[in-house]
């Protein structure tokens, strides 16, 4: 973008305000589009990708601070946003400064004070780039995500730490990135391999700090989320954890039991999306515009056949896998409208080699135990050796399961042994 050249949308339901901003700008040699009301920002902002809005904050339909809530929460927020009002408050700038815009003007807006506005808004812009993050609030229309939204608020609003009891399918990163502000740190403490240091979490301040399966945390990065969890006050911070295993089957695993307490203090059961099939397609939809605003993929839709395929899959993996498989159909579909063959042949499942050997000619016994090998070495190594993880998927009591392995001739490695 030419800063002398920029696509500016001006949002006002005020017809002299948007036509003497037209005139200013237009004779600044910027290209100038006018919205009266929200319903037409969506439309003007969807159709022409402006480099600035000028957004009105008093507005009949819907104000301009729930206008800027739900752009940020859809993933939307790409261009700068520079808010307008003739009733201003300290208060009601601030708040739209934290939920992303980058500036206020108080009407009337002095000529001078605009084109300051504008010219170093566009400025920031080029320098740095933003990049919002996908939240609960992008899906209004969800009934059981707007309840999830409201009591994930209602225990932020008292506890820095949260403690997810996540169904299968793990939404637990919508979850997280939903308490994370505009423009503030994420950092995973699964992706962290040192020691934490206070440096780090200087670094993070106001930020959220996060897991995403506390069963996938090795002793050292326990010891990291203990260290962080002292210091979240002192440094602004928020803890997100989440776990598909009850603190049992975590102790048994070995998860330090003193920060298990600890984390429990606070908690929430946050649904899987097992149990939210029905939400899918909305979801779905929501990540791939998130996906296409953020320049990650080209632009595409989803069909009704597409949506109900994706409807009907599984999602074992969850948020990460739907987001994936997602990035995945819009990277490779020839069309701009994702048809529901492609998403049957990228979910299809895919036999492994040796499931495709099964002998067949053997009597039923020793097939049937060919094929038991097959099956635990196929999830043995799926959940790479972790015996606690391998009991809870194939339903068996752990020491059923030893036993089983050790009949059928299964070699454990160390780590399998140990767990």
């Amino acid at each position: 973008m030419v800063i002398n050249m920029a696509k500016i949308l001006v949002v006002d339901d005020e017809v002299g305000i948007r036509e003497l901003l037209s005139e200013i700008l237009s004779d600044e040699g910027h290209d100038v589009q006018l919205a009266e009301n929200a319903t037409a920002a969506r439309a003007a902002r969807n159709g022409a990708r402006p480099d600035l809005v000028l957004l009105d904050i008093w507005m009949p339909d819907t104000d301009g601070i729930t206008l800027l809530k739900e752009w940020s929460a859809a993933g939307q927020l790409t261009m700068p946003v520079v808010m307008m009002s003739g009733h201003g408050t300290i208060d009601t700038a601030v708040e739209a400064t934290r939920i992303g815009a980058q500036d206020f003007l108080e009407k009337p807006i002095a000529l001078q004070k605009l084109l300051a506005a504008v010219k170093r808004t566009l400025q920031k812009s080029v320098a740095a780039a933003r990049r919002s993050e996908l939240t609960l609030a992008a899906f209004s229309r969800s009934g059981p995500l707007r309840d999830l939204k409201k009591r994930l608020e209602q225990v932020a609003a008292k506890s820095r730490a949260l403690m997810l009891k996540s169904g299968s399918g793990s939404l637990a990163e919508l979850i997280g990135r939903s308490l994370q502000a505009p423009g503030r740190p994420w950092l995973d403490l699964a992706g962290h391999g040192q020691p934490l240091a206070l440096e780090a979490l200087e670094q993070a301040a106001g930020g959220v700090l996060f897991a995403a399966e506390l069963a996938a945390l090795s002793r050292l990065q326990q010891k990291n989320l203990a260290f962080a969890l002292d210091r979240l006050e002192k440094f602004d911070l928020r803890l997100v954890a989440a776990s598909g295993q009850t603190a049992a089957e975590l102790a048994t695993a070995g998860f330090d039991e003193a920060l298990l307490r600890r984390l429990a203090e606070v908690s929430l059961g946050a649904p899987g999306l097992a149990e939210l099939k029905d939400e899918v397609p909305e979801l779905a939809t929501q990540i791939l515009t998130h996906l296409v605003e953020a320049g990650e993929v080209p632009l595409r839709r989803l069909s009704s056949a597409a949506l109900n395929a994706l409807r009907n899959h599984a999602w074992t993996g969850g948020y990460a896998e739907l987001r994936n498989t997602l990035r995945s159909l819009a990277l490779a579909a020839l069309e701009e409208e994702i048809a529901g063959e492609e998403v049957t042949r990228l979910l299809a499942p895919q036999p492994s080699a040796a499931a495709q050997a099964l002998p067949l000619d053997l009597p039923l016994r020793e097939a049937r135990e060919a094929f038991e090998r097959v099956y635990f070495e196929h999830h043995l190594q799926l959940e790479d050796g972790n015996m606690t993880r391998l009991a809870e998927k194939t339903g068996l009591e752990r020491t059923h399961l030893y036993r089983k392995l050790k009949a059928l001739g299964i070699q454990l490695g160390r780590k399998g042994e140990e767990q």
